[in-house]
């Protein structure tokens, strides 16, 4: 953090106290996006978009339906992908001209000329009544007095199949979807495009595998992703993603949930519709998940039920 000495206090004072990275690098653009967001995009696309329109910001947008456009920024569009107006989570949202049950939002990813961001952060840091937000302060300023486009994405631009898939996971709730998302026949996140691999630290372990457990009982995984270093030994695993180093002991269940990495689950544990943190030994014969008014005394659960152990929790 280079200026102030507050904490952040909105998504535009964030990039302010940081301005010195952006001053340093003399870029001519610089990209903004947002931490809690999944989809994948080709922003080389995007920025091609950006140049060739001549804008001084431009937005990635998408449609959403006119109900769910209240919870976002929604962009108003003239004939020329020309942002006229920008409501930030609007009761009454404006719709497409062309569609009045969808409307137009933000995604929260922008592409702005540096040296333009760099004013208007300055800008709204001296604004006392500002929010030091893009979307609620520095976004509809910069609509009336500069050129600002839409970019819509999901579109054939880009090297990017386009599955349109996107979801801010801000919650918990949301978190657990987009993983469980994965699991579908085909999912609706593309992860196996060969020529455009998701890009992620992933430790070196060996395979996983599954072993009878001491009973006989032999592991099954149904409709499940496994990392490396994962071992089912006689446990069952249902609908659920496992992190490396998870081990499935001898007659578990473990159904619908998310294990971090090095989960130990002993002997006939059951699991469901749970996030369990790493490095979390859960001893034999455990529930969780199963009757949520016992599981509230001890963890986490969330508004749709989903039980979260903390990492590092000690069954006593």
């Amino acid at each position: 953090m280079n200026r102030g000495e507050h904490w952040y206090e909105g998504t535009a004072d964030a990039i302010f106290q940081n301005l010195n990275l952006i001053e340093r690098s003399n870029s001519q653009y610089t990209m903004i996006l947002s931490g809690d967001h999944i989809y994948r995009m080709d922003y080389e696309a995007m920025l091609k978009s950006h140049k060739a329109s001549g804008a001084d910001v431009t937005i990635a947008c998408m449609e959403v339906s006119i109900e769910e456009a209240s919870a976002f920024g929604v962009v108003v569009i003239n004939e020329n992908q020309r942002i006229i107006a920008f409501e930030e989570k609007p009761d009454r949202p404006t719709p497409i001209p062309s569609n009045p049950e969808k409307a137009l939002v933000s995604m929260g990813l922008y592409v702005f000329s540096s040296e333009l961001l760099m004013t208007a952060l300055i800008r709204d840091h001296q604004i006392k009544d500002s929010s030091h937000d893009f979307g609620k302060d520095v976004l509809p300023r910069l609509v009336r007095d500069q050129k600002v486009y839409a970019y819509q994405f999901g579109g054939e631009r880009g090297r990017v199949t386009p599955d349109r898939y996107w979801r801010d996971v801000g919650t918990i709730d949301a978190y657990y979807k987009a993983n469980i998302d994965l699991l579908a026949p085909v999912p609706p996140l593309n992860l196996y495009q060969h020529n455009w691999p998701i890009r992620t630290y992933q430790q070196q372990q060996p395979p996983a595998r599954t072993i009878s457990g001491a009973s006989g009982t032999d592991g099954v995984i149904i409709n499940s992703i496994l990392a490396g270093g994962v071992v089912i030994s006689g446990g069952n695993i249902r609908d659920s993603i496992l992190s490396a180093g998870s081990y499935i002991d001898d007659r578990a269940i473990v159904e619908k949930s998310i294990l971090f990495n090095d989960v130990h689950v002993g002997t006939e544990v059951k699991l469901k519709n749970c996030i369990v943190d790493k490095s979390v030994t859960i001893p034999p014969e455990e529930q969780i998940g199963h009757d949520l008014a016992k599981d509230r005394q001890r963890f986490k659960v969330t508004e749709k039920g989903i039980v979260v152990v903390p990492h590092g929790f000690i069954f006593s």
